[in-house]
């Protein structure tokens, strides 16, 4: 058992130091990008009072006078050292803090949705498997590919209309500290994702339940309801966990749309601000959170394959272990020494 958590540790160690790679070439990628953009950051932050003589005191105020070898080099180690994003050119307030008090909004929206999408895909998807071809069965279908066919703008537009504009039920904002202004922009969100997940869940449920050993869970008398939970349900959430871990970093990643219609002071609201003012520090920030974000998540779901699935379990067992185990079998077969 502790060989098996050891080897666990260290394939979680071995994920985590090849995320050092992928984020310096995410650092790289976004800052070469923003400095080939077209536009220029002083010209927008002095507007009409720009003149050369400001123009190029600004420049050197701000640093995008330096070689741009420099300027990368100094971007990436005051993010590696000092966890430091640089200042907004607007307003020249660390970014670093503003995403300290941003990023919590949008991982409540996003936590949020994925647990909505859990709760309403996967017992749909088991409901729809295990009386297919019924009217409830094709009822759910056909709602879940009606939702999954529309946008997720279009959608957060129309329970805005309806709910908010129309009937006046809830407030046109979304967060805030009710739970009023979260039923939208989570709603929203998670629509799209939990059509997905019923779908998803429904035909992997329907390949399990036609396995030789749900036949024989049958043939022994057990019930239906403990056959779908112990032995359907847990042998068909992998792919379940693919897309709930999927989703929750299209949430993350999508989280722009729906914070700008429903005015969420989030990350996503935080860069369209970045975009709309050329904030190209705004920008960068934002841009690395959301990839380290999503590289931790799909880290997460990796993982917990190894919790539901023991065929994945077994590949984490050292070599060390397994010549080990042979050396074992060969002597007790020969009775020599290995």
């Amino acid at each position: 058992m502790s060989g098996e958590c050891g080897s666990l540790i260290w394939y979680i160690v071995k994920r985590l130091l090849q995320f050092i790679p992928v984020v310096l070439l995410v650092l790289i990628l976004v800052f070469t990008i923003s400095k080939l953009a077209p536009g220029d950051p002083v010209t927008t932050i002095l507007g009409f009072a720009n003149t050369p003589e400001k123009h190029a005191q600004m420049t050197a105020d701000l640093g995008l006078d330096r070689p741009f070898l420099v300027q990368l080099w100094d971007y990436i180690r005051n993010i590696i050292f000092h966890f430091d994003f640089g200042r907004s050119y607007q307003t020249n307030i660390p970014v670093t803090m503003e995403l300290a008090s941003r990023f919590p909004i949008t991982l409540r929206l996003g936590m949020s949705s994925v647990l909505i999408v859990i709760i309403i895909g996967i017992p749909l998807g088991v409901l729809s498997a295990v009386r297919q071809y019924s009217v409830l069965d094709i009822s759910l279908t056909s709602t879940a590919l009606i939702f999954a066919a529309i946008p997720g703008f279009v959608l957060a537009l129309i329970l805005l209309m309806i709910f908010a504009a129309h009937l006046g039920w809830l407030p046109v904002t979304g967060g805030g500290p009710g739970i009023k202004g979260w039923i939208l922009p989570i709603a929203s969100s998670s629509m799209y994702g939990s059509a997905i997940l019923t779908r998803m869940t429904r035909t992997t449920m329907l390949e399990v339940i036609r396995q030789d050993y749900i036949r024989t869970a049958k043939s022994k008398g057990l019930r239906d309801n403990a056959i779908i939970r112990k032995h359907a349900l847990k042998n068909s959430l992998i792919p379940v966990i693919t897309i709930v871990g999927g989703h929750m970093a299209f949430i993350i990643a999508g989280s722009i749309i729906v914070e700008t219609i429903f005015a969420i002071p989030g990350v996503g609201m935080y860069l369209v601000s970045g975009i709309q003012n050329r904030d190209y520090p705004i920008i960068n920030g934002v841009v690395i959170l959301v990839s380290v974000s999503i590289c931790a998540i799909n880290l997460l779901v990796d993982i917990s394959y190894a919790f539901i699935d023991p065929r994945i379990k077994s590949k984490y067992t050292s070599v060390r272990k397994k010549r080990k185990n042979t050396a074992f079998a060969v002597k007790g077969k020969t009775g020599l020494e290995v």
